[in-house]
């Protein structure tokens, strides 16, 4: 993947979008070097825009579209029939230029892009992000009336639509012509779509995403916006369960763990450091394990055991090396994962696998005594040692 430098970001706004406004989990892209890009259209287009305005760099495109190749096309659509119909011309560089929120079927609109180009090609979209709304309308009313008018906004347009109850109500109204998006789900989109951003900025107050095709698009899946969410886990035996949680995260979260690997890594305790994918309200959740109460009905019908290694996604369970796979799903993963038991909580992958390790290999030999004893111990250092989910 062509590679972001971490910088402090210095961003450019329209007048009514406070100059002091900064978003958690944003890297300022380094302007790609003529050594990543063997794409002379891309860069083109990109050097050149880079710093624009949405309406300038539309502006740009449409003045200098005549010298770019014929694989290049810029588009105005929110139709994906309409991007199957460049399905011949194996573009290069395929340029969005309607809004994603004014999409209805942007997952449709996304895999079809994805299809029209050749591998390696490159999308460049944009949206208005939840957090960019909020504060025009926080700066457009007086205070006060501000709040309530942004509330009103935040249950239409980010909790109707998210509800099986109330979403063909949103859309029946809507036509899914002004939703509203959180950056994360439309990174998230993305890689579900089968692109890997290698380029993100707000600038201008709108989101500008750059990214390339690195694989297929996912077809065969249903994503999920409600509050009750089932997630795929690796369960005994490496087969796929179905595990129950509240949610924590922004929509589409779970596709966009590649690229929170890739530039966050991981912080004490194993999981992924400075996580933006997690909501305010998650963390609170999080710390008090409301999010895992679901999860007491997998250990019901079996999929889980009270104690026992943590079920974990097909991604984060690929980072864990050959032999701590075959070891970890000769057992039920479980609810209470063997760190809290230790006294020292696991600050490296390496050592959340040592620790497994322990559980894993006493379990084989004395299962039910081994669950009792780190049952007990568990409790113990959550009452008396402060151990804290985060």
């Amino acid at each position: 993947m062509i590679g972001l430098r971490k910088l402090r970001r210095t961003f450019q706004w329209e007048p009514d979008i406070p100059s002091d406004y900064t978003e958690k989990g944003v890297e300022k892209g380094a302007k790609l070097s003529d050594g990543f890009i063997d794409n002379p259209d891309l860069r083109l287009f990109f050097y050149a825009t880079h710093e624009m305005s949405l309406n300038d760099t539309l502006r740009w495109v449409g003045e200098h579209r005549r010298e770019m190749s014929e694989r290049v096309t810029a588009i105005d659509t929110d139709r994906g029939s309409d991007i199957e119909a460049l399905k011949d011309c194996r573009l290069n560089l395929l340029i969005h230029e309607r809004s994603l929120n004014t999409v209805r079927h942007l997952n449709t609109l996304l895999n079809r892009s994805n299809e029209v180009l050749d591998n390696g090609g490159y999308i460049w979209c944009h949206a208005r992000t939840a957090v960019l709304k909020r504060r025009l309308i926080l700066k457009k009313y007086p205070w006060g009336v501000s709040h309530l008018v942004f509330a009103l906004h935040f249950m239409w347009h980010r909790v109707i639509p998210k509800l099986n109850l109330t979403k063909s109500i949103y859309f029946g109204i809507t036509k899914g012509r002004s939703r509203t998006y959180n950056r994360v789900e439309v990174l998230g989109r993305m890689y579900r779509a089968g692109f890997e951003v290698v380029d993100e900025e707000f600038r201008h107050g709108e989101f500008f995403v750059l990214a390339r095709k690195f694989r297929a698009p996912i077809w065969d899946d249903v994503p999920s916006g409600s509050p009750l969410i089932k997630l795929r886990r690796v369960g005994k035996d490496r087969k796929l369960i179905g595990v129950y949680k509240l949610r924590t995260m922004y929509s589409y979260s779970e596709y966009l763990q590649p690229y929170i690997y890739e530039h966050n890594h991981l912080a004490k305790g194993g999981k992924f450091a400075d996580d933006y994918r997690v909501t305010p309200w998650g963390r609170w959740m999080r710390k008090l394990w409301i999010d895992e109460l679901p999860m007491i009905w997998n250990v019901v019908r079996g999929d889980l055991k009270l104690v026992g290694v943590r079920p974990l996604s097909r991604h984060y369970f690929s980072l864990y090396s050959p032999e701590m796979q075959d070891l970890r799903t000769q057992v039920k993963p479980g609810l209470l994962p063997p760190f809290y038991y230790d006294k020292q909580t696991p600050k490296t992958i390496d050592e959340v696998q040592a620790s497994e390790r322990r559980y894993v290999e006493a379990c084989l030999k004395h299962p039910v005594l081994t669950d009792i004893r780190y049952f007990f111990g568990t409790i113990l250092n959550i009452l008396f040692r402060g151990k804290r989910s985060k």
